[in-house]
């Protein structure tokens, strides 16, 4: 496996941008990260594309000169897109080559240090924006996805400099994915091919859009998956003065519900959508650089104190909302979580959502659904449709493979939002 992504000498070529930026403020170096990555050379980043290996190298490099050391096989982690992927025909991705890069800084702690923290943020986008953009009268034009997720990977890196001037107790875990657009590929994958133990891993910190901070709101989903976050996070933005939106449970559509369905506590910090999301006008020149930089500093304090903690953090397995008064839902519920990497005669359960029917009817991770009442379940579209055949309260019998054993359970649906 090679550990050299191809055109990597254009990397090379835009390094300088970022050594200088480095020698200049915070806030100058942050962006000057976004800006290389934003740059319509990298063609929006697209997994298995030029400009995406290009990134992975540019990534590569930073890490190691902020201090990281590479991952237990390299820089690079690969995986290559499976045909069976949701989106891999949609968006013409089947069988391309994604690569996670991996940097570590070792803990201190003799005892702690075998365990770690892992912090992520996906590089990857929507290319030409042919699949998955806003505005699809601009397919064909660049997506450059500063905002998305130039911006969390710039906080990565951003935290590891930070960290590594005096390394917390326990090993931290840098990894920047690719392939979260078409389905959290590359988390998913490296959460089933892990490169450092998951049972020693303690939480997992995802920055997802954090470059357009706008009245001092900062978002952080999945602050009720574990029971000591709350108050972890209110103590540090303390001195932070955010105006802190903490809550929700682990699944949503970023890096970190991969990890919550291997049944870690995760957090995901988040500055809120904007009208340039997923369109071709997300550009370096609209990130906020100084609101970038304090995001970053909160987050860099946050892996620290979940690195330095003497205790482990007791995770909790959320169950759905409470809905709200007078809402009338939208949808029979099963409660599945379903794997966006590799669906092959069926659908593959990533994870279950607590209280949810699937749960109380015995459906667990790892199963793959077949049936859904009358109807088959080849694919996530025919889930759909078989569930669209149903109302909230039907009986229903759910045929699914488990360990290569065709098996059944009833299931009472429920209603989306209840």
């Amino acid at each position: 496996m090679s550990q050299t992504p191809r055109f990597l000498t254009l990397a090379a070529l835009l390094l300088p941008t970022a050594g200088l930026a480095a020698q200049a403020s915070d806030s100058t170096a942050l962006l000057g990260d976004v800006r290389y990555l934003a740059d319509d050379r990298l063609g929006g980043r697209l997994i298995g594309s030029p400009g995406a290996d290009s990134a992975a190298g540019y990534l590569a490099i930073r890490f190691r000169d902020v201090g990281l050391r590479p991952g237990p096989a390299g820089w690079f982690q690969e995986f290559t897109v499976s045909p069976h992927a949701p989106m891999a025909a949609t968006a013409g991705i089947s069988g391309a080559t994604g690569r996670n890069v991996i940097g570590m800084l070792p803990g201190r702690d003799p005892d702690l240090r075998n365990q770690t923290v892992i912090v992520g943020a996906h590089y990857d986008h929507l290319g030409p924006g042919r699949f998955g953009a806003m505005d699809p009268d601009s397919a064909g034009a660049i997506h450059n996805g500063a905002d998305d997720n130039a911006s969390g990977v710039s906080a990565l890196i951003g935290i590891a400099r930070r960290l590594a001037a005096l390394p917390p107790a326990r090993t931290v875990v840098f990894i920047a994915f690719s392939g979260e657009e078409p389905g959290l590929l590359g988390s998913d994958f490296f959460v089933k091919h892990p490169l450092v133990p998951l049972n020693a891993t303690i939480a997992m910190v995802n920055l997802d859009m954090v470059g357009r901070l706008r009245n001092d709101r900062l978002i952080v989903y999945g602050a009720a998956t574990a029971a000591e976050f709350p108050a972890l996070l209110d103590s540090l933005n303390q001195d932070a003065h955010f105006d802190l939106k903490a809550s929700g449970d682990g699944w949503g559509p970023s890096d970190h519900s991969s990890f919550y369905g291997a049944g870690k506590p995760v957090l995901h910090a988040f500055t809120d959508l904007h009208d340039d999301y997923h369109r071709s006008t997300d550009d370096w020149q609209k990130i906020n650089a100084g609101g970038l930089e304090r995001v970053t500093e909160f987050t860099a304090r946050l892996v620290r104190a979940l690195a330095d903690r003497r205790t482990p953090l007791t995770f909790v397995n959320v169950p759905p909302p409470t809905p709200v008064a007078g809402g009338d839902g939208y949808g029979t519920y099963l409660g599945t979580i379903p794997d966006m990497a590799d669906n092959p005669g069926g659908v593959r359960i990533n994870g279950v959502r607590a209280g949810s029917p699937a749960e109380r009817a015995g459906l667990q991770a790892q199963d793959i659904l077949l049936r859904i009442g009358d109807a088959e379940v080849a694919d996530l579209q025919s889930m759909t449709n078989a569930l669209r055949q149903h109302r909230p309260g039907d009986v229903v019998e759910v045929r699914f493979l488990r360990n290569g054993a065709e098996q059944s359970a009833t299931v009472t649906l429920g209603e989306r939002g209840r």
